[in-house]
């Protein structure tokens, strides 16, 4: 596979914000684009062109790079990672997650996580020889970490790529137009609104690794949005009705620390009034005011307590939401490094439901944003002043917002954490009667209901509940059991488009099976299945759907990715 050495594309990218060590001659006046103007350097091209720099969009890269191929990966926001960096949520997996259940790269990253930690950070003696460190010791997740580590582990692992020239990472680019000719992806524009700048991508091979499924509506691609009816799908958690513009609350991360005996309360926010007495209206009803310690059970949907403590004290039998998401625990460090725990906060009461920012304008987009960021300093200015204590008063005046963490000005994370986003009209759909506990049940009886579906063309594995947060139209929590489940292939295949691949939440589900594929090593997993699909298929010489019309391929490409880590079967 000849490669194409992108260091000769330094200047078309320029400024800071190109995601590779600048050789001398890049880095040179002369060589670098203009910041105005049309130029002869806004073309590029590629073996894969890749949008959207999340954990799929970065695992698609990895493997793509991995077996030779070329590759141009772009990233709206100044952050690799998605989920996990630039939207401030510690991985979301299964109990099995250490040893088995996702890519053996996925496992990499993890364990370079804590490996960070043990070389950089001043550990105790105690936390750097544990071998299942947990730097945040947050109940969530077993590598509740800060969010700039995934940054910098993830451009480590790409960065023999980026160092030899196979991939190209242009930071702050958004996708904005795609040519299209039949049922092939010719080539996408991309823009910096910062540098007014525009590019032209060029590729065999398109990848939408964006956040909201961005390429699919520019394309043509086929894909449906919200929540599908039961005469759609026959699923039992279905409603009567489609409803296209339902979906999940998006939530607006933000970091917290604390100190005790300061005080640090921030002005009183203009909306405060308003959203301190504010009352979702969802059926079934909630529990009462959203700026409280009480929420709706998502199993039950009856109203329940939490607890809150910022230096990590139990809060007798509510969870302490303080350690859910708990990121920096003090105590696995010296004496000294810090003068609390650091938390990211994605709770209940930061679901925002007033909104959708799934096939709306950008200025509609960036307004329901801007409210949810607006609720978020409500909701902490609630916690410093009015948040009940165990000592009978009220607010805790030492929190402080740490844009520091979160690489932004504010506190807030640089991008919403968005639940559900367009999904492609697939070759396969995976439902609830595939992977819903109950359902499956119905569907293949008591014994054989025990186990998720089997695909026989599985490209990887994966497991969490289904879990639906609240939507913008009125849904209340919607979480039940699920089963280990498998990727089908088939539901990675646009029903048409030949040379377009989903790496996000896009892929072939439902509103409801949604839930369980949206986690942070699902995403990872899809995206390294379509990186090494793509590489397969272009050594082959063959479109990507062929690989799972004929049984010899689909079985040959099973074998392949299972030699380079990729899990097809739950033991």
């Amino acid at each position: 596979m000849k490669r194409r050495n992108f260091l000769a594309y330094a200047a078309v990218a320029g400024g800071s914000k190109l995601l590779f060590p600048y050789s001398a001659s890049a880095s040179t006046k002369k060589d670098r684009l203009p910041q105005s103007g049309k130029t002869s350097c806004n073309e590029l091209d590629a073996d894969i062109i890749i949008l959207g720099g999340g954990m799929g969009g970065c695992a698609t890269a990895l493997a793509a790079c991995r077996n030779g191929l070329n590759v141009i990966m772009t990233e709206e926001t100044d952050w690799i990672g998605g989920q996990a960096s630039q939207q401030g949520v510690p991985p979301d997996e299964h109990p099995w997650i250490e040893t088995h259940g996702a890519p053996s790269s996925y496992r990499s990253y993890r364990n370079r996580i804590r490996n960070y930690y043990k070389q950089n950070y001043p550990l105790t003696d105690e936390a750097k020889t544990r071998e299942f460190l947990n730097p945040g010791d947050g109940s969530v997740s077993r590598i509740c970490h800060e969010p700039y580590v995934t940054v910098v582990v993830l451009t480590e692992m790409l960065a023999p790529y980026i160092s030899n020239g196979q991939l190209l990472i242009l930071l702050e680019y958004k996708v904005k137009k795609a040519d299209v000719t039949g049922d092939d992806v010719k080539a996408v524009q991309v823009y910096n609104k910062k540098q007014d700048r525009s590019l032209t991508l060029k590729a065999p091979y398109f990848v939408d690794a964006t956040e909201c499924g961005d390429l699919l509506p520019l394309t043509g691609t086929e894909y449906v949005t919200g929540t599908e009816s039961k005469s759609q799908t026959n699923e039992l958690h279905a409603p009567d009705k489609a409803r296209p513009g339902n979906n999940q609350a998006f939530t607006v991360c933000f970091a917290m620390d604390y100190i005790p005996g300061a005080n640090l309360v921030i002005d009183r926010p203009k909306n405060y009034d308003y959203w301190s007495s504010f009352v979702p209206k969802l059926t079934p009803a909630w529990s009462g005011k959203l700026l409280s310690l009480s929420y709706s059970d998502p199993r039950t949907l009856v109203p329940k307590t939490l607890g809150f403590h910022p230096e990590g004290n139990r809060t007798e039998n509510a969870l302490n939401l303080w350690n859910y998401r708990k990121i920096i625990n003090r105590h696995n460090f010296m004496s000294g490094t810090y003068n609390g725990d650091i938390t990211l906060v994605n709770w209940p009461q930061q679901d925002y439901m007033m909104g959708n920012l799934i096939d709306v304008s950008e200025e509609e987009f960036d307004k329901h944003v801007n409210a949810a960021k607006e609720m978020n300093k409500s909701f902490f200015y609630w916690l410093q002043t009015e948040a009940p204590r165990p000592d009978g008063g009220t607010g805790w005046a030492g929190l402080r917002l740490r844009g520091s963490v979160m690489g932004t000005e504010d506190g807030m994370a640089k991008y919403p954490y968005i639940r559900e986003a367009r999904r492609i009209k697939s070759e396969f759909t995976i439902l609830e009667e595939h992977v819903g506990a109950e359902n499956r049940k119905l569907v293949a009886g008591e014994e054989a209901g025990k186990k998720a579906a089997d695909f026989y063309d599985s490209i990887g594995i994966g497991y969490y509940h289904i879990d639906l947060h609240p939507s913008n139209e009125g849904d209340n929590y919607i979480d039940f059991a699920s089963l280990p489940y498998q990727i089908p292939l088939g539901a990675l295949l646009p029903q048409r488009m030949n040379n377009l691949l989903p790496a996000n939440k896009n892929i072939g589900t439902t509103h409801i099976t949604n839930g369980c594929y949206r986690e942070h090593p699902v995403e990872w997993s899809i995206g390294e299945a379509v990186g090494m699909l793509i590489a397969y298929s272009k050594e082959k010489k063959i479109p990507p759907r062929a690989v799972r019309e004929r049984k010899d391929l689909l079985e040959d490409f099973q074998k392949w990715i299972r030699s380079q880590g990729l899990e097809t079967h739950w033991p």
